[in-house]
């Protein structure tokens, strides 16, 4: 079967992943916006809610809005944020977002020169704008045709519906596709058992109860000789 679409994992795989907002810096973000109130004590009850958010989110298999955790934080301390969308933008512009590769980009941009719709599919906390933005920045917000978001979407790898929509913004039958990314359990057995074909990036060995049919690699730049190798 012809390799039409690469569902391709962000960070880990393209980039090295970005750090997580932390209290503090949380707090000092939210203090520059108009008309919100961040009392004493605020970053501590961020990193408390944040925490329960993300565990209650682990156990569903669902992302909650970022918004969500300052709204927990704000009910837990008389915290007043009445622009939940504007007090996420400026907290992910305060944070650094993940590092791209340089040579991660180019192979990217090979790959998507070679007519194959690409497909962004990654768990990120991080709004659409501020991943778009990154991705612009690295040179490589065109190569992708469509990007599934858990943070867009209120799912994360490997719940179903979110293969599901890589599958759907892929326009192409599920087979068709290479998911690519270095999660095992989201990023290779998840998109082999909805389907489609996976490649894991990992620098160490083969992971013990990979399916057979899962290659690995060992960085994203191998990419294009191992669908090669796939196609011929």
């Amino acid at each position: 079967m012809t390799v039409r679409a690469l569902a391709v994992d962000f960070g880990g795989t393209l980039a090295r992943p970005g750090p997580s907002p932390d209290g503090a810096t949380v707090a000092a973000a939210l203090k520059e916006l108009e008309a919100t109130v961040v009392p004493d004590g605020f970053a501590a009850v961020f990193e408390d809610a944040a925490r329960q958010v993300r565990q209650e989110d682990r156990a569903g298999g669902i992302q909650s809005p970022f918004a969500e955790q300052l709204a927990r934080a704000a009910d837990a301390c008389a915290a007043v944020i009445p622009d939940p969308q504007a007090a996420t933008e400026a907290v992910f512009t305060a944070v650094p977002d993940a590092f791209v590769d340089a040579r991660a980009a180019a192979t990217l941009r090979r790959l998507h020169a070679s007519g194959l719709v690409c497909v962004l599919a990654c768990d990120t906390q991080r709004p659409e704008t501020v991943r778009r933005r990154t991705l612009r920045g690295a040179g490589i917000e065109d190569c992708f045709d469509a990007l599934v978001l858990s943070s867009a979407l209120g799912v994360r790898k490997p719940y179903p519906r979110f293969y599901d929509t890589v599958v759907e913004k892929a326009g192409c039958l599920a087979e068709e596709i290479v998911f690519v990314g270095d999660t095992p359990a989201k990023d290779a057995i998840g998109p082999y058992e909805h389907g489609m074909r996976a490649v894991l990036v990992t620098s160490g060995p083969r992971p013990d109860g990979l399916p057979p049919p899962v290659g690995v690699i060992g960085d994203f730049t191998e990419l294009p000789a191992y669908l090669e190798a796939l196609n011929d």
